[in-house]
Parts: structure tokens; C-alpha cells; sequence
């Protein structure tokens, strides 16, 4: 039996290259938004898949929370989805915001 990460491998690929896609063209978009990242349990996959936007400060992030641009990153994470063949019930139960913090170390997979 093979592991739930080899199984899930295409998908992984694929998510990675529209989340990329979705992460470019909000970088020219939406202010103050810096790059993108998810993470995903494929043993409780898509139950468990979050995307994180990321912002360069907490004033960035209220502004474009409190506008249009919070929907426009929802439709941008669901198109992503959409384009790999992810169906979830509500996209925003995937989509978390998040402020860049200065550097400790390594930081996560980005886009």
C-alpha cells in the first residue's frame, strides 16, 4: 500500500503550481500581500488542506481584509482548487491570514 504522500504526489504538483499562479496574480493585486502557503494532512485530505495568505504588516492585512480583496483571494484559492479538482464545502474554512514576522530560522514552503 502505498503512503498517503505518494498517492497524492499529482495532486500536491498541481496545487502548487495554480496556488503559484494565484499568489502571482495577487502579488499584483492586493497591497501589503506578500506570498502564499498551504499545508495539508492528506490522511484527512481535503478535510485538512489551508492555504495561508501573508502579509507584510497588520495594517496591510485589516485593509484588505475589511475590502473586496478578501473575497478576491477566496476566489482565487477556489479556483485553484477548482483547477486541481479539490471540492470543499466552504472555501473559507481553508483560507487563513497571516502578518510576515522577521526571520527565525527557515520559513515555510512560499510561493
Amino acid at each position: 500500500m502505498s503512503s498517503p504522500k505518494r498517492k497524492y504526489s499529482s495532486i500536491e504538483r498541481e496545487l502548487i503550481r495554480t496556488l503559484t499562479l494565484a499568489c502571482e496574480t495577487a502579488k499584483s493585486e492586493i497591497i501589503g500581500f506578500q506570498w502564499l502557503t498551504h499545508d495539508v494532512d492528506y490522511e484527512q485530505f481535503p478535510q485538512s488542506l489551508r492555504v495561508t495568505w501573508m502579509f507584510d504588516s497588520e495594517a496591510g492585512m485589516a485593509r484588505a481584509l475589511a475590502s473586496p480583496d478578501k473575497a478576491r483571494m477566496l476566489a482565487l484559492t477556489l479556483a485553484a482548487f477548482d483547477e486541481v479538482g479539490i471540492s470543499v464545502s466552504s472555501i473559507a474554512d481553508h483560507v487563513a491570514f497571516s502578518v510576515e514576522r522577521p526571520a527565525r530560522g527557515k520559513r515555510g514552503q512560499g510561493y
